[in-house]
């Protein structure tokens, strides 16, 4: 019987299992690296293991610095999370030969199915549908294909491919990026089928040669080969389910497989399906498995792990709809552009639990209000899940709680899942792997840009509430208020798309409000900004809390202040305002034609030189941050002037990667 569980991962995954073993009554241990010292996770393990450093590589990947934590602390047992040691066998093979017990397959099928190459051949020995594959690049005839890593998953070291042309610089591209997160750059091709979706089968085995099919999950809407919005059940012609499930349990007992596991298909237009990959680990998406089912599977986990026989039927049943969403510190109007800082609130509605089977809403978080998100990391924040008693009900909860959720301090991808929650489309479950590109209008802000005017016409009256309230003297007056009319309060804002935007007010000396108008500041789209703002009345204004009759309706705005970042949270949506000093210091001017770090990483690969003519889309550099590479491309036609940042270099938000002399006109 496991005594002491050592968690092998961090953030929500640790969470997770944490929360599991505090009801089963396992003590834990936690292990950490140097930038997760505070994290949320650390502090609710029993114990904890520093880990020195903050790359993967010298901390959480580091087998030997593991196990001795695991000796340390007297662990018998150790829980790889669902993260990349869950499908290293030779992590398993090692935790064993220490005498410890393993929450996880067996190391023979995570070696067998962690070769996808190897893997595909064995399972269609199995009678497993298989799409055509190859090995060799210059053997490909049948396009569009897909780059895959043989070795990993999550997205990373696949590139779709339409143009033969463009095939050798897509499988090199892969196998940079599989080599740097996987340590193998082993690549390989497969057919791409356009439209198809991805529909993933959660098996559970056990050591006593029970294979069961759990359900399934449609995961189809992905971002970066990545997926951000999951569901169970999926939404399925007649008689594909009962295929699918068996063609996955066939696929665990091909490997004799132990634990929780994910048989992952891609099924085409015409309701036939084939085989992607095999999951050797508890997947991210579990939660709307466990909703559905109302099975704890970390908790079968452990107990698998122990021996015992698997207490489930062939058949489990299911009842209502779970839709789980990945909430995810990146900007999508930016290319999914990682974000890093500081989240100064998170807060969310209406949850019921967190990390454990709960009908209703789930949070699955691995951050707080406070939390800093670095680049050392995966981009995921957390993980929102919502259980109904239909698909309907279900997606109008999220996208409700999604909307009314309190983010500040790092763009996140929010309004992205809610516009796809409330498309049209997802109501009709029509989806794809390409939803995202078939449907540019769900990248748009939920906040409409003739309704930011009055959103920062509430975040200049909270601020005028808030130094009132701070006032030594006087306090009671309005702010500004003379005895004769005079000029209005003026307040400029950045937005977090770069462009300014002022507010003018005057109160009178009942502090209602006289008059107010807005207007950009610098060049951006004033088109958007209306000449005329609506008739507003101030109804009341605290720090926190303003609430505006805006043409008849009252609606209210949160309001929070953190130094000079001022986020307004009201019924159209959220806005992020960053308020302007009245009297701004001079500042030293960039060159013409200097691209800027968009966040902190390192310059990987300069694919340019000094003096070198590009033309505009041309590729400069690679710049890695957050496990993933980033393109930096020529904005213009022009001559590459300066390249400050060599391969290998780190830096920092803001920094200049190169300098682009824009070509001049012909006269």
């Amino acid at each position: 019987m496991i005594r002491k569980l050592l968690v092998a991962n961090r953030g929500e995954i640790a969470r997770r299992v944490f929360a599991t073993c505090r009801a089963l009554g396992v003590a834990t241990v936690a292990v950490h690296s140097d930038a997760d010292a505070d994290a949320p996770y650390v502090a609710e393990a029993d114990e904890a293991v520093r880990l020195p450093g903050n790359t993967p590589v010298e901390t959480y990947l580091r087998v030997g610095s593991i196990l001795d934590a695991a000796r340390r602390t007297g662990a018998d047992a150790v829980h790889p999370g669902y993260g990349f040691l869950a499908e290293h066998a030779g992590f398993a093979a090692a935790v064993t030969d220490a005498g410890l017990t393993w929450v996880g397959p067996p190391a023979g099928a995570i070696a067998a199915m962690g070769d996808k190459i190897a893997a595909k051949e064995l399972l269609a020995g199995a009678g497993v549908p298989m799409l055509p594959t190859w090995t060799d690049g210059d053997a490909v005839t049948d396009f569009p294909v897909l780059v895959k890593a043989s070795a990993g998953g999550g997205g990373r070291g696949m590139r779709i491919v339409r143009d033969p042309a463009d095939l050798p610089a897509a499988v090199d591209s892969a196998r940079r990026e599989a080599a740097a997160a996987f340590g193998d750059g082993t690549v390989f091709v497969e057919r791409y089928v356009d439209r198809g979706r991805h529909v993933e089968v959660q098996i559970f085995g056990d050591t006593h040669g029970t294979v069961v099919a759990l359900g399934e999950r449609d995961c189809s809407i992905q971002r970066r080969h990545q997926k951000i919005v999951e569901e169970a059940p999926a939404v399925l012609p007649d008689g594909v389910r009962e295929r699918l499930h068996a063609a996955a349990v066939a696929a665990g007992r091909a490997v004799d497989y132990v634990g929780a596991g994910t048989v992952e298909f891609l099924l085409a237009p015409t309701g036939e399906f084939f085989f992607l990959e095999m999951n050797t680990r508890l997947q991210v998406e579990h939660p709307v498995t466990e909703a559905v089912t109302g099975l704890d599977l970390v908790r079968l986990q452990l107990l698998v792990a122990e021996g015992g026989v698997l207490p489930v039927p062939a058949t489990p049943p299911a009842y209502g709809h779970a839709i789980e969403v990945r909430l995810c510190a990146e900007d999508p109007t930016q290319g999914f552009r990682p974000a890093t800082g500081t989240l100064h609130r998170f807060a969310v509605p209406g949850v019921a639990g967190e990390f454990t089977p709960t009908r209703g809403l789930r949070l699955d978080s691995g951050v707080g209000t406070g939390s800093t998100v670095g680049v050392h990391y995966d981009s995921m924040l957390a993980k929102l899940v919502a259980w109904a008693p239909t698909r309907t009900e279900a997606a109008r909860s999220l996208a409700g709680a999604l909307a009314r959720a309190e983010l500040h301090g790092v763009a996140t991808n929010r309004d992205l899942l809610v516009r796809v929650l409330r498309s049209a489309e997802f109501g009709a479950a029509q989806v794809d792997t390409g939803f995202l590109d078939a449907h540019p209008g769900v990248f748009a802000p939920l906040l409409p840009a003739d309704r930011l005017p009055v959103a920062a016409l509430a975040a200049a009256l909270a601020g005028a509430a808030a130094r009132r309230a701070a006032a030594p003297v006087l306090a009671g007056l309005p702010s500004g208020w003379r005895n004769v009319p005079a000029l209005p309060q003026v307040v400029r804002y950045a937005t977090a798309a770069g462009d300014e935007i002022e507010v003018r007010y005057r109160l009178d000396r009942c502090g209602a409000l006289a008059d107010w108008s807005t207007g950009p500041t610098v060049a951006g789209p004033t088109a958007d900004i209306p000449d005329a703002p609506p008739v507003v009345e101030l109804v009341s204004a605290a720090p926190d809390r303003v609430l505006l009759d805006v043409a008849g309706v009252r609606r209210v705005f949160r309001v929070h202040r953190a130094g000079s970042a001022v986020f307004v949270d009201g019924p159209d949506g959220a806005a992020e305002l960053t308020e302007l000093p009245r009297f701004p210091l001079p500042r030293a001017a960039l060159a013409v034609g200097s691209l800027l770090a968009p966040l902190p990483g390192t310059v990987t690969r300069v694919h340019v030189g000094a003096g070198q003519r590009v033309a505009a889309g041309d590729l400069l550099l690679t710049l890695e941050a957050m496990k993933l590479e980033h393109p930096v491309l020529a904005p213009t036609d022009g001559v590459v002037a300066d390249l400050p940042v060599p391969a290998g270099g780190q830096v920092e938000t803001g920094a200049v990667l190169a300098v682009v002399n824009p070509e001049e006109a012909p006269r």
